[in-house]
C-alpha cells in the first residue's frame, strides 16, 4: 500500500505577510485571481490594485466579462470586523458595483449574517460574496490557497422573487439556461475532455471558462432559445490578441471542417469574437446531451485551433 501525504493548513502570515502590498498584488495576478473567480462564477478582467475611491483605495476592482457589470474586492487577512464591512459598503457605492467579494481569514456569526441580509434584501442588483481564503500543503510541497465560499447570492430565490417583475418567458428562459448549463457541466465530468467546464452555471445565456490559458481570451459558449442556436465563441478583450489570430485566419479556419467560422473584429466595443452556432431546437432537453458533445468537441477545436495560430 503507498504512503499518503498528511495535509496540513498553513498560516496566511506565513506567506503573506502584509495584507496589502503580499496579498492583494499576489491575488491581482490573472493566474491567482481567476480561481477566485471560478468559485464565485464569473470571468473578470480590466483588473486594478489600490483603485482609487474618493479619499480611501479599493483593494481590487474589475469588470465582469459579457456585462461589464462592476466588480469590488476587498482583502482581510484577519476576522471579518465592521471596519471592513464599512469600507466594503463604501466602495461599493462610489464604484456603483454590482458583485461585491469579501476575501477574509474567518468569519464571525454576526458579518455571516448581515451578509445574508443583504442578499435576501437586494434582489437582482448587488451580489454579495463572503469568502474565506486557506493555504494548505501535503508534506514539504509548496502551499496551495483555498477559496471556500461561505455566502453566495441564492439565484434560485432572485429568479423566483423577479416573477412579479419580469414576465413568465424571461423567467422561464433563465431557469432553463441555469438548467443547460448544470448539465453541461455534469456531462463535462462523465466525459473526459480537456476543457475547464469547472465555473458555478448562472442563469445567463453564457458560459465562460478559462480552457485558452492565456489572459483576457475566454472560451465561451452560449444558448440562445429565442433564436433556436447554441454556439462556441472565442471572447477576446485584447485587440493585439485578436489581430496576431487574424494574420492567420486561413490557417485557424482549416481546423473546422465542417463549420463556418465567423470573426467579428469589434474595436469599438469591449471585445472581438470568433465564433461558429448550431442551429437547434433548444427547449428540446432530450437532444441536451447530443447539444454538449457538440459543444465540448467544437470547444476542444478551438483551443487547439487558437494555440497553434495564436504560436505560430
Amino acid at each position: 500500500m503507498k504512503n499518503l501525504g498528511l495535509l496540513k493548513k498553513v498560516s496566511l502570515r506565513d506567506v503573506w505577510e502584509r495584507e496589502d502590498t503580499h496579498f492583494t498584488n499576489w491575488l491581482a495576478e490573472d493566474e491567482n485571481i481567476s480561481i477566485l473567480m471560478d468559485e464565485i462564477g464569473v470571468t473578470a478582467e480590466n483588473i486594478k490594485t489600490e483603485d482609487r475611491a474618493g479619499r480611501f483605495n479599493c483593494d481590487i476592482t474589475a469588470d465582469e466579462v459579457e456585462t461589464s457589470k462592476k466588480i469590488i474586492i476587498e482583502n482581510q487577512l484577519e476576522k471579518t470586523d465592521h471596519s471592513h464591512l464599512g469600507q466594503l459598503l463604501t466602495y461599493a457605492s462610489s464604484f456603483d458595483a454590482s458583485i461585491i467579494v469579501w476575501v477574509v481569514a474567518d468569519v464571525t456569526d454576526e458579518h455571516k449574517q448581515a451578509i445574508e441580509w443583504f442578499n435576501k434584501n437586494m434582489i437582482d442588483k448587488i451580489s454579495f460574496f463572503l469568502v474565506k481564503v486557506e493555504l494548505w500543503q501535503i508534506g514539504d510541497s509548496k502551499p496551495a490557497p483555498k477559496f471556500n465560499i461561505i455566502v453566495e447570492p441564492n439565484d434560485w430565490a432572485k429568479i423566483t422573487y423577479n416573477k412579479s417583475s419580469y414576465s413568465n418567458e424571461m423567467t422561464d428562459r433563465k431557469l432553463m439556461n441555469l438548467s443547460f448549463w448544470q448539465g453541461l457541466v455534469e456531462y463535462s465530468e462523465n466525459n473526459h475532455n480537456d476543457l475547464k467546464i469547472t465555473r458555478k452555471p448562472r442563469p445567463q445565456h453564457w458560459y465562460s471558462t478559462s480552457s485558452v490559458g492565456v489572459s483576457k481570451v475566454d472560451l465561451t459558449f452560449i444558448v440562445a432559445s429565442r433564436d433556436s442556436y447554441v454556439a462556441v465563441q472565442l471572447y477576446i478583450s485584447d485587440q493585439e490578441i485578436y489581430e496576431r489570430l487574424e494574420q492567420n485566419k486561413s490557417d485557424f479556419n482549416n481546423f473546422f471542417s465542417n463549420l463556418e467560422i465567423v470573426w467579428m473584429p469589434l474595436p469599438d466595443k469591449k471585445a472581438s469574437r470568433i465564433i461558429t452556432k448550431f442551429q437547434c431546437e433548444v427547449k428540446n432537453e432530450e437532444m441536451w446531451d447530443e447539444y454538449y458533445k457538440w459543444i465540448v468537441e467544437t470547444g476542444e477545436i478551438f483551443v487547439k485551433a487558437f494555440n497553434e495560430s495564436y504560436k505560430s
